[in-house]
């Protein structure tokens, strides 16, 4: 029988805004006949299909699939999902301030947040969540254990943890309190003279932390730089604006959009007098620097004001706008591109012209305009912003990759930060050859094994042979590669040692003392680090730079 449900309201809702902004006349006949095939394939399927069909689950695949054939950044968010895609904008929500994780089918706590009820009632990194309330979270996905972690402020959680080396489950009570993570994951000077200042999210508040860390840092000496935006996936425009508003003088463009509706094409320029013009500025870069982030460095880069280096970010140019739908529903529709001062837009994937099967291009090289900086340096549009300086992406090995994955790296420091009292001098920690033997023999005990890439695509090879009845003639070639693989792979852990090494003293690090912990080692072998150090210890190269010619 029929039953009613929200779901074709919203989905023809959503119809509607992907197919009104044509022209009125033109668009009218294409939207009722497209809702009216919905609503009747919709009902003749609810009514007669063999099976009994939920409506709600049937509807959002038909939104979501809709959406995806847009771009990725379209999405249908429902009444369940607002308070966290809130969460996720405003970087607020009442909670007890801790980030969780899956390591080794067990939810752990990984990263409880310095100031906030979890860090202040002695949670640690590692702690292995059993129950919240007394609820057993055995088999929860990690959004249903955040969600119970989650609640008003100033009401009560009861959380029991297992702790390694502790026999029995650890009971602890907190408070929830309203939670506002910093955008600024870290800032610090390295040497005498230069500011590192990382940014990690552009939600409310990103441009005071970044000016209030920068403005710290110049007190203790400060008179350089370092500004890292790698992997910082962007955020809010504004703040965005604002940031760039503390380099550069007030009244200059920052960023334009440009979209369908012409009423919502806006200029943002610079508001404010700025807090320094003058010091000498590099912005680390990766690729997952994307949105906020490229408008931060492709405006600065654009007004010759600081120097890129890493690599090339993601390439994302479009702007989206959030709009209200039924029964408390949001619709987050790309609604714009935007443009940096220099003219270019660096969206990299064109979501418009598809291949036939749906896939996604890259635009092309030879469809990229070329555009100047304010001294006259040459830039491209089209693929994300490219580094004036560029760092290679150092190579991660097999083993190294499994580690990480497997989350063996992570238990490890769990278990020799338990046993091991903090060092005195965490930047100067390093573990000795006799530590990292220890490890090793933890990871026979845990009978440690990984695929390599070279292992499957020899599997792949040799299935292939199988299909074609040639693997009797092969056979003696993928033995003798098996074994040279194995022969391999049995030195690995001897082979990438530093690295390894390096990951296992950061990791450990950061379960003593959070972020300070890590980038009082990290940094100090940061390749990129080490690259923007460079740059800003030469003023003769940096100034040519900036000023070609």
């Amino acid at each position: 029988m029929w039953r009613r449900s929200k779901w074709p309201f919203v989905l023809a809702l959503l119809v509607v805004a992907a197919l009104a902004f044509r022209a009125p006349g033109e668009r009218y006949f294409e939207v009722a006949k497209s809702l009216d095939i919905f609503a009747t394939l919709f009902k003749e399927v609810n009514a007669y299909y063999v099976d009994e069909v939920e409506p709600e689950k049937l509807v959002r695949k038909g939104i979501d699939a809709m959406l995806a054939s847009l771009d990725p950044y379209t999405d249908y968010i429902s009444e369940d999902e607002v308070e966290s895609f809130r969460i996720s904008t405003t970087g607020q929500y009442g909670g007890v301030g801790a980030m969780i994780g899956v390591v080794n089918n067990k939810i752990v706590i990984t990263h409880p947040y310095r100031g906030f009820p979890a860090y202040k009632s002695g949670l640690r990194v590692g702690d292995e969540i059993v129950s919240i309330d007394g609820k057993n979270v055995r088999g929860m996905r990690t959004s249903e254990v955040s969600a119970l972690l989650k609640g008003q402020p100033r009401t009560e959680v009861n959380v029991k943890v297992r702790r390694y080396g502790v026999s029995e489950p650890v009971e602890i009570r907190m408070v929830r309190e309203k939670i506002s993570i910093s955008n600024v994951a870290h800032y610090s000077l390295i040497g005498s003279d230069i500011a590192y200042i990382r940014l990690d999210d552009f939600t409310p508040g990103a441009s005071q932390e970044v000016a209030l860390a920068l403005a710290e840092l110049k007190e203790r000496g400060a008179t350089k730089l370092i500004l890292d935006l790698r992997e910082n996936p962007g955020g809010l425009l504004h703040e965005a604006v604002n940031i760039v508003n503390l380099f550069i003088p007030k009244g200059l463009e920052v960023v334009s959009t440009r979209g369908k509706v012409q009423e919502w094409n806006k200029v943002y320029k610079t508001l404010n007098n700025p807090i320094d013009t003058e010091i000498p500025m590099v912005i680390l870069t990766s690729s997952g620097s994307a949105s906020a982030s490229e408008i931060v460095a492709g405006t600065l880069q654009d007004y010759d004001r600081a120097v890129l280096v890493g690599e090339k970010t993601f390439g994302k140019g479009l702007v989206q706008t959030t709009r209200p739908l039924s029964y408390n529903g949001q619709l987050k529709v790309t609604t714009a591109k935007y443009y940096i001062p220099s003219g270019r837009c660096i969206q990299a994937m064109d979501y418009t012209h598809r291949r036939d099967d749906g896939t996604v291009l890259r635009i092309a090289d030879s469809l990229k305009a070329e555009y100047r900086t304010k001294n006259g340096r040459l830039v491209y549009d089209g693929g994300g912003l490219d580094p004036d300086v560029p760092v290679a992406d150092s190579y991660l090995g097999a083993v190294t990759t499994a580690l990480l994955d497997g989350g063996l790296i992570f238990e490890y420091a769990t278990r020799y930060t338990r046993e091991k009292e903090k060092p005195a001098d965490l930047a100067s920690f390093r573990l000795n050859d006799a530590e990292y033997d220890a490890f090793i023999d933890w990871l026979k005990r845990r009978n440690f094994s990984y695929t390599t890439p070279l292992e499957r695509r020899t599997r792949e090879l040799i299935q292939r042979a199988r299909t074609e009845r040639l693997d009797y003639e092969l056979d003696e070639y993928f033995d003798e590669l098996g074994k040279k693989i194995e022969e391999s792979k049995a030195d690995d852990l001897v082979r990438f040692k530093s690295q390894i090494k390096a990951l296992l003293e950061e990791q450990i690090a950061f379960h003593y003392d959070l972020e300070e912990g890590r980038s009082s080692i990290g940094l100090t072998r940061d390749e990129d680090v080490k690259a923007a150090i460079g740059v800003l210890s030469d003023t003769a190269a940096y100034k040519k730079i900036i000023q070609p010619g």
